[in-house]
């Protein structure tokens, strides 16, 4: 069986990153394949607020997370919140997700979060399969406010 590293991921690992950005876009949205994008990919493992993890099999990106760290108003404590994670479908099953998951509970542990929230798309059947294994229902639900982004209000 391969090996698998989960690390953190830097700039160096854009053109790594890029095209299973855009799998994991194809995947969700369906409808005509993106190209990858390079530039974006940059900008996702410079931004302030995301951090990724990549599950790393004999030198090559196979899956990533993206995740954030939050403060926690009830408890004054911290929270780690996975928004994204993904593993190529020519690795799944074979407990990738489940290991960059660890990785993110043992992150956790160091930096004190609370616990690790998870916001998945309802609508992924597979994947839904995963989340009830390792994960609790939370009592929150989430629902997107629209922002208008051409209005000057």
């Amino acid at each position: 069986m391969t090996k698998t590293e989960i690390r953190v991921l830097g700039p160096d690992d854009a053109h790594k990153l890029a095209p299973l950005i855009a799998e994991n876009a194809q995947a969700l949205k369906r409808g005509a394949p993106r190209r990858p994008d390079e530039y974006y990919a940059t900008r996702i493992l410079g931004d302030k607020t995301a951090e990724v993890i990549g599950a790393f099999q004999d030198k090559k990106l196979v899956g990533f997370a993206v995740y954030f760290d939050l403060p926690e108003l009830i408890t004054g404590l911290r929270i780690g919140q996975m928004d994204d994670i993904y593993v190529h479908p020519d690795h799944r099953n074979q407990g990738i997700g489940r290991k960059m998951i660890e990785s993110l509970e043992v992150e956790g542990k160091k930096r004190g979060w609370l616990h690790l929230r998870w916001l998945v798309p309802g609508k992924n059947t597979p994947a839904v399969a995963l989340y009830e294994k390792i994960a609790e229902p939370d009592h929150r639900k989430s629902y997107l406010i629209p922002i208008d982004r051409i209005s000057g209000d």
